[in-house]
């Protein structure tokens, strides 16, 4: 389907909220109180607040577990059943929200699984993109090492402004897009080591590769937003279990071509562990936080959480792991903390 059609009807039905940003400012400019403000108004700052703060929190959490996971410093387990282990739970728990909502509001058309090929035929474009550039992934590593990864996955902050403005026609404001080179300044600063100047050696390929995930992840980011806005009022959780289905289909499809033999001699769950359990858990329900973000938010928002979900990280590793914090690291969060500031006093240009 065209992103042109999918935009017309996104502004066609409107979007279900506004940024954040622009309600605070209702809520506050003129000296209004907050009791004057709708109580509808009020449940959606309050669902965006905790959707935005429970990505930030499980999104902090992720790398900690993954390094738990690792055993003599590598992954016993597949990371392919992995994914399709994460897929498979965030599709159970939409089923088990749907159940739910089925069985206290009864079914209605926003809520029925039964759907149109047009409105289910979009899903499998942005499972596919995940896919390929989580694949990039294992590769990519062939011409950068580690502290290369993470300064140059923060191109993804670029590209996912850039694709937000191209795709869904919504202009940032000079002091956003100010904001947002900012954020991903901070972020690149706050990674910084002794070496990172490795960076500036990666090869071509590197930098090819680096560049379209960064593509594939915005644009995957930016599609997934409208196809879940296109239908303002349909149910979160049926478009979850069709993105989901989508991704378990893809991801077995990753277990075939990489991991086959190794989980045919070994079994699926070899390797697997309480930490393991865990994580899985945790990218379940950072899917589903994710999922929530771009129906309750955008993308823009998303951004921002991950960020600083990558110094939440930082600082919990000092505890866990006798992470060193640099000077890099807190010049870098003082830029992060004021490219949020400057984001959230923008005005969204419409």
């Amino acid at each position: 389907m065209e992103y042109r059609k999918i935009q017309d009807e996104d502004n066609d039905a409107g979007t279900i909220s506004d940024d954040i940003e622009n309600l605070r400012g209702k809520v506050f400019s003129g000296g209004a109180s907050v009791s004057n403000v709708p109580t509808r108004e009020q449940a959606k700052w309050k669902r965006k607040t905790v959707v935005t703060l429970a990505l930030t929190f499980l999104t902090s959490s992720q790398a900690i577990l993954i390094v738990w996971s690792k055993r003599a410093g590598r992954y016993e387990y597949s990371v392919t059943t992995a994914n399709f282990l994460v897929e498979t739970l965030k599709c159970a728990l939409s089923l088990a929200a749907l159940a739910k909502i089925w069985k206290n509001e009864g079914v209605t058309e926003d809520n029925r699984l039964s759907t149109t090929l047009d409105e289910v035929i979009v899903y499998p474009i942005p499972a596919v993109l995940y896919l390929v550039k989580n694949l990039l992934q294992y590769y990519i590593f062939a011409y950068v090492d580690a502290p290369g990864y993470q300064i140059l996955k923060n191109l993804n902050i670029i590209s996912t402004g850039v694709l937000y403005r191209i795709i869904l026609k919504k202009k940032l404001s000079e002091i956003q897009w100010a904001a947002f080179i900012l954020l991903c300044a901070g972020c690149t600063t706050a990674q910084l080591n002794s070496r990172s100047d490795r960076v500036l050696q990666t090869p071509l390929q590197g930098w090819i590769m680096a560049i379209v995930m960064a593509l594939l992840s915005g644009f995957a980011g930016v599609y997934t937003e409208a196809i879940i806005k296109k239908r303002p009022t349909r149910n979160i959780n049926v478009q979850n279990f069709w993105l989901y289905i989508f991704g378990m289909a893809f991801n077995a499809v990753a277990i075939l071509i990489q991991d086959f033999d190794a989980v045919m001699n070994k079994g699926f769950f070899h390797g697997y562990s309480i930490i393991t359990t865990l994580m899985i858990l945790n990218h379940a329900l950072s899917g589903i936080a994710v999922s929530m973000v771009m129906k309750y938010a955008d993308n823009i928002v998303k951004v921002y959480s991950t960020s600083v979900a990558v110094l939440l990280t930082a600082v919990v590793s000092v505890f866990l792991f006798g992470f060193h914090l640099t000077l890099a690291f807190f010049l870098g969060a003082t830029v992060v903390s004021v490219s949020v500031y400057l984001h959230s006093t923008g005005k969204l240009q419409r």
